[in-house]
């Protein structure tokens, strides 16, 4: 009992969890659904508006290139705004920078409505990168603004919330995509703008909410702010071991800048650290998730489905994702980020590898393309329970202050141009390889497994300073000497 009412006087840090997803990572999955569902009438607008320019209608080459820009540009928008969240929050604060980047999600939603009255197609290009920019700028804050504000038995469950609203937003996209909604010609301007209203909900709401404590404490030094942003948001008085991790943090970032992206790549106190973030975590969009989506469609059609319900079953699809991960944020704090990742990779590649087998003998058998949508779904729920969700939580575990923010950057650098080569490669990549195309993703998924497994140690339950500890002791192995004499100073030394 004493400890479900511990848990609920966070009941703020909760609704802060809540504001952040809103306008943070829910706008990252409902731009990549969303996206679907008026491809044809976009594509019809683009034609329109080249015979009224041009008196002659566009190529069907010309007219696919730029619809296939148009889906494209989210990611080269997102890495730009994962590039300035090394900067700007650091410079003005957490807050501030999701602040900002609501401002740009509104304008691109404006960019987005006016697109028809103006016969602008290019209006939707610019829109689609300004949105590309919200979502890599938000999803890095929100993960750094969520993790400096969590108590570390919280800290896991509350950024992979982050995951949660995800699958949200991919569930939502693809609901007000159907043509009984907004899924119509007349409808898709309003449609593409949806993400203006999350913006404008997190712009005003995050208003009453404090900086960040850890951010105004070891950036800023303001020790009072960061006690009373404790306090408001954490109901609590007794803040002395918070205060303490913290003011250990400080000590070792003491008179040092926030890292750089060169630091981060080159540093030896942080090598351990920055594999764990690129090979499991930022290159998740290499374990195969959006081919087996794009897959689905065709086994769905060879199963007998007819092609006016394709739309509801991604609804299911993406409905199961949002389960899962909702699964994993009750169980990361007590299984941990290392089995459920690791596991969940390794799994993923032995699903994956008999997905392969029986998308090769399909025809042998007219009960086999069932059994590949059972697999499907398989894939789904191991995703969802561990890679999906604690690939957003363990980044916030990996690092001290000093060197977040550039991490950050090199993670969504990864995730984002990850997901540019995917979207344009993968056409080429099943044109050639067939369904022999998910043994690449395979490769990746029992790559991750093993190095999460047999390398990472576990985060679960430890402070950040705890954590570089057991970090050093692989960045600096077999040099147990000075292992002994490694304290926190030394991850601003090294």
């Amino acid at each position: 009992m004493e400890g479900t009412s511990k848990k609920l006087q966070y009941w703020r840090l909760y609704l802060l969890t809540v504001v952040l997803g809103i306008g943070g990572s829910f706008q990252y999955g409902i731009q990549v659904s969303v996206i679907a569902s008026p491809a044809v009438h976009v594509q019809s607008f683009v034609n329109h508006t080249w015979m009224w320019r041009y008196d002659a209608p566009v190529d069907e080459s010309t007219n696919q290139l730029i619809w296939s820009l148009i889906v494209a540009v989210l990611s080269l928008g997102a890495w730009a705004g994962a590039i300035h969240s090394g900067s700007l929050p650091v410079t003005y604060g957490r807050k501030k920078a999701l602040l900002f980047n609501n401002v740009v999600a509104i304008v691109a939603a404006l960019f987005m409505l006016f697109s028809r009255i103006a016969k602008s197609f290019e209006m939707i290009l610019v829109g689609r990168f300004l949105y590309g920019y919200n979502v890599g700028l938000g999803l890095s804050v929100h993960l750094m603004y969520l993790g400096e504000c969590s108590p570390k038995t919280l800290r896991g469950f509350l950024t992979l919330t982050s995951s949660m609203f995800i699958g949200f937003g991919k569930v939502m996209g693809q609901i007000i995509g159907i043509k009984e909604v907004m899924g119509t010609e007349e409808m898709w301007p309003y449609l593409l703008a949806v993400s203006g209203i999350p913006a404008i909900l997190q712009f005003v709401t995050l208003l009453f909410f404090p900086e960040a404590p850890r951010y105004l404490y070891i950036d800023k030094g303001d020790t009072e702010g960061s006690r009373k942003a404790l306090q408001w948001l954490w109901q609590e008085d007794d803040l002395k071991l918070e205060m303490d991790d913290m003011q250990k943090e400080r000590q070792s970032t003491q008179g040092e800048k926030a890292k750089t992206v060169k630091d981060v790549l080159t540093s030896r106190c942080v090598r351990w650290q920055l594999l764990t973030l690129a090979i499991p975590c930022a290159g998740v969009q290499f374990c195969g998730i959006n081919a087996l989506y794009f897959y689905a469609y065709d086994i769905f059609r060879e199963s007998g489905i007819p092609k006016d319900q394709m739309h509801y079953l991604a609804i299911g699809i993406g409905a199961t994702e949002l389960i899962t991960v909702t699964l994993c944020s009750l169980l990361i704090d007590r299984a941990g980020r290392k089995k459920l990742m690791g596991y969940g990779y390794l799994l993923m590649g032995v699903t994956m590898s008999l997905l392969t087998v029986m998308l090769s003998i399909k025809d042998m058998n007219s009960a086999i393309p069932y059994v590949n949508i059972a697999l499907i779904f398989c894939v789904i729920c191991i995703y969802g329970l561990g890679p999906s969700g604690v690939s957003m939580a363990l980044p916030a575990d990996l690092f001290l202050q000093a060197w977040r923010p550039s991490a950050y950057v090199i993670s969504g650098t990864i995730n984002w141009l990850g997901m540019f080569l995917v979207g344009m490669l993968f056409g080429y990549i099943v044109d050639g390889l067939g369904q022999f195309c998910f043994l690449i993703f395979v490769a990746y998924c029992f790559l991750s497994a093993g190095f999460l497994l047999y390398f990472v140690p576990e985060t679960k339950g430890k402070t950040m300073v705890e954590i570089m500890e057991d970090f050093n002791k692989l960045n600096y192995k077999n040099r147990e000497a000075e292992i002994e004499m490694i304290d926190a100073t030394l991850a601003t030394k090294f």
